[in-house]
């Protein structure tokens, strides 16, 4: 390594306190040179953690904004945002005193190693990938555009601020719900109230021995086959309502997943074991595997370890297939029809991801499963039904 592949970057800046803690700089860079020591982080998982938080580039965004770079009179007044990790500092102007209280002028020092990989560059982009992409692109010998940038050795702070950046404008609602596991600080309730659905959602999809192992659909598993936004309402249905609710801390919003764990893997595994032939199928092949299926089998799951729990005991897989094979012959995941009554009858792939046809599903095999647990014989309604599927 040579030492002019080393250095420091000097920019007159401004820091900004924000309350009492938060501490923003914002200065001016010539786009061209933030590449030197800044990178844009995609969604992407290392082995079991997901890393990153950017969305990938989007071309025609960027061409776009390119060819106004290109123009005679261009101008950019929007700063991008920057997380910078602890290796940057700040150096205040010591003649100059602060302004209000809040403002204080000086030096952002930024280290450079051009031999260091993207990953471990000191500047992470959090806002702004399009406009600094066209500027890298542009035919222009420089650019310069404003920065607000913050210091922190914290990637979970970071992926907040990604969250709360962007929360103005769409972002995927599976990009959002995949990194709040590893977020950390405040976020808007609505988001609070996901943290941790997605947090066990995120268990199930990468632990090993889970049943949904890498079949849950997000940004970094896109080759799933079930939707994780299924898997998100089935999760805070039974911890709103549910038999997850048992082990739920309704003051932190948070709970035992490990006890979850211990309902939620042996249910699905016993699923997959009953209804073989409907498993890890595209949801327009198996109803199991889609919407309207996953919820309503998670409100049997409640009702299969209510009953149990009030026994003072928690069903393991065993006990969970003992039941389920009482509605093996009950259910039209792949093929044939649903039998909802005498005179109700739905094709297999009519089912929908809708309010209603869960409610009609779920009251179905709630009926039907609590009927045959009990012995009971066929009722009118059972033997009409059963005629008119003969």
């Amino acid at each position: 390594m040579t030492e002019a592949s080393t250095y420091e970057l000097r920019f007159p800046a401004l820091e900004v306190r924000q309350g009492r803690e938060r501490l923003l700089y914002t200065f001016a860079v010539d786009g061209k040179e933030l590449p030197k020591f800044t990178t844009v982080s995609r969604v992407r998982r290392d082995e079991r953690q997901i890393a990153g938080y950017q969305r990938p580039e989007v071309l025609a965004h960027v061409a776009a904004i390119r060819s106004y770079i290109e123009t005679t009179s261009p101008m950019i007044p929007n700063a991008i945002v920057i997380a910078f990790d602890t290796r940057v500092r700040f150096e205040p102007t010591e003649s100059v005193p602060r302004h209000d209280g809040y403002v204080t002028p000086g030096t952002l020092v930024v280290p450079v190693d051009e031999g260091l990989p993207d990953e471990d560059k000191p500047g992470w982009i959090v806002d702004g990938q399009q406009r600094c992409a066209a500027v890298r692109e542009a035919d222009v010998d420089a650019f310069p555009l404003c920065v607000t940038a913050f210091i922190t050795a914290s990637q979970g702070e970071q992926r907040a601020q990604f969250i709360l950046v962007n929360s103005t404008r769409p972002l995927p609602k599976g990009l959002v719900y995949e990194l709040l596991p590893s977020t950390e600080g405040p976020l808007p309730p609505a988001l609070m109230r996901k943290r941790f659905p997605s947090f066990v959602l995120e268990r199930l999809n990468f632990d090993e021995d889970s049943p949904f192992h890498q079949l849950i659909q997000t940004p970094t598993t896109p080759e799933g086959v079930v939707r994780g936004n299924s898997i998100l309402r089935m999760l805070e249905n039974s911890l709103t309502d549910g038999c997850l609710y048992y082990f739920r801390d309704p003051d932190t919003g948070s709970g035992d997943i490990e006890e979850m764990l211990l309902i939620l893997k042996p249910f699905w595994r016993a699923v997959r074991k009953v209804f073989d032939d409907a498993w890890g199928l595209a949801p327009r092949r198996s109803r199991l595997m889609h919407g309207v299926g996953i919820a309503s089998m998670g409100y049997l799951m409640d009702a299969i370890t209510d009953e149990h729990i009030a026994q003072g005991v928690l069903p393991d897989e065993p006990d969970y297939v003992a039941e389920l094979q009482l509605l093996r012959d009950e259910c039209a995941w792949t093929g044939g029809h649903w039998q909802f009554g005498p005179y109700s009858q739905r094709r297999w792939n009519e089912l929908q991801n809708t309010h209603k046809d869960i409610k009609l599903l779920t009251s179905h095999l709630l009926r039907e499963y609590r009927r045959l647990a009990r012995g009971e014989p066929q009722g009118p309604l059972e033997q009409a039904q059963e005629a008119w599927r003969r």
